[in-house]
């Protein structure tokens, strides 16, 4: 489903939630004796909602009324509803800790990346091993985006390369150690080295404090547009200063959602990962209303490149400003629904009540 973007429903939206959040409260008799004003605070909350059909194809013609929205279990109502394509505020995130089959594959594909956004899209681009660096920042040029993929060599960072002592061989070419001293003592050798018998790589893949830095530089762009993460990922993490759940929570507050592109898995081309908890890469997904697709070749990633862009921009935006929920608690779980039957619905699957708070 491809949708020209008409402006014009998003930035009505995005302007009257804005103007509904900033007017002043109408005075009441207090006021106007003098007495204490009564401040009445408008607090919305932003749900991006992807819609599907059976065979994982979008479904774009769904009304305002045939959506209902629950926090805490309870009923809300709708406050804002837009089915209009909005431009996009992306950081591509590329997993730089690739195996080398992998990495081929993806290099091949990088400049196809630039092909999913249009001139009203900005981007930022990122890659990430044990830190994430940032390649370029965000703009809307697309011809530059292309010229920086291109470019681009993933793998051009140092690797250290580590002995399983249990299966080592004499190391090579050159000379075995001298003086007697054991195989592996020392220093480890580059990556450059071959090593025979089994060797690693060692991995310091910090993908939590990836996606919190990404994160963190989508956090300032405006409401006006749909803020993303699209990560490119073989799904190894650790070494990270950000836990998974803090991570998340910076992702909520934000308004950002993930869509990953994973490496690895062995789902059928293209299909949506739609199991939760199976992985980090699809708890991301899951829990800011993004999605998870498998690609492992060239070509199949270059179909996924734009059909990430085109999911993320097609979004229906509701808004809605939570009544009866559960007092006393920070996060809350949302579930949207859909009244036309045999439909898959994602969403963001919470919100935190201290990133709605009036003044924000």
């Amino acid at each position: 489903m491809t949708r020209n973007i008409p402006l014009v429903g998003w930035a009505l939206l995005a302007a009257t939630a804005a103007a509904v959040a900033q007017a002043p409260p109408p005075q009441t008799s207090a006021q106007q004796q003098g007495g204490r004003a009564i401040t009445v605070a408008t607090r919305l909350v932003y749900v991006p909602v992807t819609v599907k059909d059976s065979h994982g194809q979008l479904v774009g013609d769904l009304t305002r009324d045939e959506f209902r929205i629950f926090a805490d279990n309870v009923e809300q109502k709708i406050s804002s509803f837009s089915s209009d394509a909005v431009p996009l505020s992306a950081v591509v995130l590329l997993d730089n800790d690739l195996n080398e089959r992998v990495e081929t594959q993806v290099q091949k594909s990088l400049t196809t990346i630039a092909a999913g956004f249009g001139p009203n899209d900005e981007v930022a681009l990122v890659t990430y091993d044990q830190f994430p660096e940032t390649v370029s920042d965000f703009s809307n040029n697309n011809d530059a985006l292309f010229t920086t993929l291109k470019r681009l060599e993933l793998g051009s960072h140092n690797q250290q390369v580590i002995a399983d002592p249990t299966t080592q061989g004499p190391i090579g070419p050159g000379p075995p150690p001298a003086n007697g001293a054991p195989i592996g003592s020392g220093p480890p050798p580059a990556a450059s080295v071959r090593l025979h018998g089994t060797q690693r790589y060692k991995t310091e893949n910090a993908m939590n404090d990836a996606i919190f830095a990404a994160g963190e530089m989508l956090k300032g762009r405006g409401r006006d547009r749909r803020k993303i993460i699209f990560l490119v990922s073989d799904g190894t993490n650790s070494n990270n200063e950000h836990s998974f759940d803090e991570t998340l929570r910076s992702l909520l507050i934000s308004d950002v959602s993930v869509y990953s592109i994973s490496v690895t898995h062995s789902l059928p081309v293209g299909k949506s990962l739609v199991q939760k908890g199976a992985s980090e890469l699809i708890k991301y997904a899951t829990g800011t209303g993004g999605d998870t697709f498998y690609g492992g070749k060239d070509l199949e990633l270059e179909r996924l490149y734009s059909e990430v862009t085109e999911q993320a921009r097609n979004e229906y935006t509701l808004t809605f400003s939570p009544e009866d929920v559960t007092k006393g608690q920070d996060y809350h779980p949302i579930e949207v629904r859909v009244k036309r039957p045999d439909l898959n619905v994602e969403s963001r699957e919470g919100y935190y009540e201290s990133a709605i708070a009036p003044g924000r």
